[in-house]
């Protein structure tokens, strides 16, 4: 878990930088990231209702003034694809009804030390069809974060709503299914390839990881619809994940959202983003 430091320039109290990691160095972003030609990438994470995804897009849209610089939303995606499948004549109903309730079952659970998703009683993998539509959404999250690749490479700043990890399973942004469980065969060889696919995108470690703090009473104001628990849940997993070392700056999201947007802007700005 990531130690807090002293901040190393004058940033106000809302900007914390954790783990040795978060110093910008002189070339104003990680070198591992430079070496293999990739423009910087923020990474905004944070419970439910923290203001990720209209923060994403105004500082999009602030930055894209004078850099080219672009957005990827790298959550898992369910809802909006249960949509559109949902839209599809005759059968799009029951089948978004389908996928809705099994990535529900696959996700809803107490995350463990593990990688696992603790579901109540139970304890083992979830059948073949729950996790190949798990599987299904990973691979639709891996196609965007290739995507996110590309453009970097591209020599265009990122922005993104969420990042994936590979420590925790369930619905933090890790694998659907935690690979540490007992299962079929075929769906233990399934949950392996998926937390090698969660690997292979946490090893892109992003430029500075922005964690979006608020308190579960703000997250229940914003996001009427969600449930405490689950949101209770998130508040405390997400300052467990370290993403791999990258630099993690938590931010007082609970303010004013101007004050928000230039606390955030003030971040990225000294870890190379340029505006």
């Amino acid at each position: 878990m990531p130690i807090n430091i002293m901040p190393p320039f004058n940033a106000s109290p809302d900007i914390m930088p954790q783990g040795a990691a978060a110093r910008p160095s002189a070339a104003s972003f990680p070198a591992s990231a430079a070496a293999a030609g990739l423009a910087p990438c923020a990474a905004l994470i944070g419970c439910d209702g923290s203001g990720k995804s209209t923060l994403t897009r105004d500082l999009v849209a602030f930055l894209g003034q004078r850099n080219p610089t672009q957005s990827v939303y790298l959550g898992l995606g369910t809802g909006d694809l249960g949509r559109k499948i949902g839209e599809l004549p005759i059968i799009g109903p029951i089948a978004e009804q389908y996928l809705t309730s099994k990535a529900k079952k696959a996700h809803e659970g107490k995350a463990s030390s593990d990688g696992s998703a603790r579901e109540g009683k139970a304890k083992t993998l979830p059948g073949l069809m729950t996790a190949l539509v798990m599987v299904g959404f990973s691979l639709a999250r891996r196609r965007r974060f290739r995507k996110a690749l590309k453009l970097r490479r591209q020599g265009i700043q990122m922005v993104t709503d969420r990042y994936p990890q590979a420590e925790i399973a369930g619905s933090f942004d890790g694998p659907g299914l935690a690979w540490t469980r007992k299962g079929t065969p075929l769906v233990e060889w399934l949950a392996a390839r998926e937390h090698a696919l969660y690997s292979e995108m946490a090893a892109y470690q992003p430029t500075v990881v922005i964690r979006l703090n608020v308190d579960v009473e703000t997250a229940l104001a914003r996001k009427a619809d969600h449930k405490r628990e689950m949101l209770e849940k998130k508040l405390a997993v997400v300052p467990t994940l370290q993403f791999r070392g990258a630099p993690i700056v938590d931010v007082d999201a609970t303010r004013p959202y101007g004050e928000v947007f230039e606390t955030v802007l003030e971040v990225l700005r000294r870890y190379g983003m340029k505006a």
